[in-house]
Order: structure tokens, then C-alpha cells, then sequence
């Protein structure tokens, strides 16, 4: 397989198939499910792809029919999936959820993803090659929960802050309930402190460190040259980048009036957003606000994938000045509008 250096960015993660509920309700009391795809950073790569980018999906999934569904609707939206690994003993990972938000009272989710494909990745099986083949490699905890060999390989990419390394970007996604009981969340802390670009939210970082604000996870978190602090509806704030010299004066851009669909996949989208902007070389500032805006994008779909607005469009909406960005308001079908106007409540 030859190595393109030309990718923009290549995204390491397991993605599985998700069955969506028909209606609301406890699991127990849903009839049907329609079929669907999940993933962290698979769902970065689609979205970066869709934005105009060069991106790689590297994973591992079973010889079955979930795996060729993935790779077969992931490759659909222009990503690249040739390094995708096939394997025959262990299956592609499945799970169901209910139609609610994660945070609300009666959510609901069932992974069925032990002994998956995508847990036996390890150092010695996964191409280094096609892994650092980009500008950008694109990580998260996700993975690093999912296993000790997918701990020990994430720790592998992150682990030297080598010369030529393309630049780590590391979305924390503190899930609870994959880690073991007795596994130490400080762990992703020490993963995140060896990437370069940290993705971070405030109820994730209170839950998982104790930490309180985004100055109090700055001062656990010096090491990345740019941390992404997610407030969620309230906005985001970032350290570094290009926001000036003096760290402790970060750059913070409010949040979007979003008529919300469904919020699974925001935060990825949020990550592919700023990821995009960043590649671009655009200004902290749009950074956010490009994060925003693809999150505006699959807020205002039913699934966890949206069809981003065009290039000419976002940049239209994130060059607007601070008092009409703060009355933008975005509902169902708003990336298609070529004219979108600005909303006040």
C-alpha cells in the first residue's frame, strides 16, 4: 500500500453499527430500529471529508456483513479506507440506544462490542505507516478504554514528541462505563498531556479529573500547544493557537441558538470543525466558530453524520461580526440555504 503524505488527516478508532429506536421509550418497549453507523473518529474523518478534506479511517472490523457495512458508508463519504483491516475471528461491534439525550433521565445504551475487531488493535498490528501518513492524526479515549493493546498503541503514537510527527490531536471522550472499575481515569489525563491539540469537556473533565473551569484544566494540561475547552451549549474556549502570547487571556466564542434534532455527534463534529479550520490556518476565533457550526450541522439532523454547510457558506457565517453571530439562530435544513438568514429570537 503506497503511503500518501498529501492526507490531511488520518483517524484511528473503533466505529460500529448502531440501531437507532423507532420511537421514544425504554428499550424494552421499542418495536424496531433503523440502522446506522457510530463512531468518534470515523464520524471526524466523514466530516472532514465532506468538508473538502483528504481523510483516513484506520480501524479493525470483522469478515462480516456489519463490517462491510461500515466500511462501504464511511468510504461513501470520501474517506479513505484502504487501511481499514478485515478480521476473521472476532466480530464488527454493535450496540443499541434510546432515542433520548446521553444526559438525560432514562437513556439508555447496550454495547454489544467485547472481543470486538476494533479492541484487538495493538502497536504490532496496525500500519505506523498509514497512521502517521498525515498532517493531522486524530485520536481518542474511546479507543484507549477499549482494551490494553489499544491503550498500549494510542500510548505508542502519543508517547514522543518526535520530530516529523504529524500533529496529534486527542478528543478525551471519558466514557465511564467502558473503563475498568479499577482503572484510573488519570490515565487519559497522561494521553492527553502528550498530544498536541486536546479536545476536552468541562462536565467530562469534572467527572473524570474533579477539575472545576477551564483555568483550573489549563493549569493540569500545560503541555498541549492548543486545548479546547467545550462548554457545551455555552460556547468554547481555547488556550494557544494563535490567540496571543499570554496563555492566560484564552480565546472564547459563545455557543450557537441551534434548533436541536438530535444531539449524538456533536462533539465530534465540533472536533472536525475546529480540525478543518485548523488545517486551513484560519485564526482561533473561526477555529470555534467553525467548530460550532459543524456541530450546528449534525445538531439539526436525526443522526450522528450531517451533511456540513459549503466552505463559502461557513466562512460567510463565521466572519460575522460579534453582535450578529450572538443573534444567528440555525434550524432543520439550514446547510442547504445558500442565503441563511440571521435569526433573532
Amino acid at each position: 500500500m503506497d503511503v500518501d503524505a498529501d492526507m490531511d488527516a488520518v483517524c484511528l478508532g473503533e466505529s460500529m453499527v448502531t440501531f437507532l429506536p423507532s420511537r421514544p421509550g425504554r428499550l424494552a418497549d421499542v418495536p424496531s430500529f433503523e440502522r446506522g453507523i457510530g463512531g468518534a473518529e470515523s464520524n471526524v474523518a466523514c466530516a472532514l471529508a465532506a468538508a473538502g478534506h483528504r481523510a483516513r479511517w484506520v480501524s479493525r472490523v470483522g469478515a462480516d456483513g456489519f463490517g462491510d457495512h461500515l466500511v462501504e458508508t464511511v468510504a461513501a463519504y470520501g474517506v479513505d479506507t484502504s487501511a481499514v483491516q478485515r478480521d476473521p475471528h472476532r466480530p464488527t461491534g454493535i450496540y443499541f440506544r434510546t432515542a433520548t439525550d446521553r444526559d438525560a433521565d432514562g437513556f439508555e445504551v447496550v454495547y454489544y462490542r467485547t472481543g470486538s475487531a476494533a479492541s484487538a488493535m495493538s502497536p504490532h498490528n496496525m500500519p505506523l505507516d498509514q497512521l502517521t501518513s498525515g498532517r493531522v492524526l486524530h485520536l481518542s479515549g474511546i479507543t484507549a478504554a477499549l482494551s490494553v493493546d489499544c491503550l498500549s498503541l494510542v500510548r505508542s503514537l502519543v508517547a514522543t514528541r518526535r520530530s516529523g510527527r504529524p500533529l496529534i490531536s486527542f478528543d478525551v471522550n471519558y466514557r465511564a462505563n467502558l473503563w475498568p472499575e479499577n482503572a484510573d481515569a488519570h490515565l487519559l489525563l497522561d494521553l492527553a498531556r502528550a498530544a498536541d491539540l486536546v479536545f476536552v469537556g468541562e462536565d467530562e473533565a469534572q467527572t473524570a479529573w474533579g477539575l472545576r473551569g477551564s483555568a483550573e484544566i489549563r493549569a493540569a494540561l500545560p503541555e498541549p500547544d492548543v486545548l479546547v475547552v467545550k462548554q457545551g451549549a455555552t460556547g468554547a474556549t481555547v488556550y494557544g493557537g494563535n490567540s496571543g502570547t499570554d496563555d492566560h487571556a484564552p480565546t472564547t466564542v459563545p455557543g450557537l441558538r441551534v434548533d436541536v434534532v438530535a444531539p449524538v455527534g456533536a462533539g465530534d463534529a465540533f472536533a472536525a470543525g475546529f480540525l478543518s479550520a485548523t488545517l486551513r490556518g484560519l485564526p482561533v476565533r473561526d477555529r470555534i466558530r467553525h467548530g460550532h457550526l459543524m456541530a450546528a450541522a449534525t445538531l439539526t439532523v436525526p443522526g450522528d453524520l450531517s451533511t456540513p454547510p459549503a466552505r463559502a457558506h461557513a466562512d460567510r457565517l463565521a466572519a460575522l461580526d460579534e453582535t450578529a453571530w450572538g443573534t444567528l439562530r440555525l434550524g432543520p435544513g439550514w446547510t442547504g440555504a445558500a442565503d441563511q438568514e440571521v435569526r433573532t429570537p
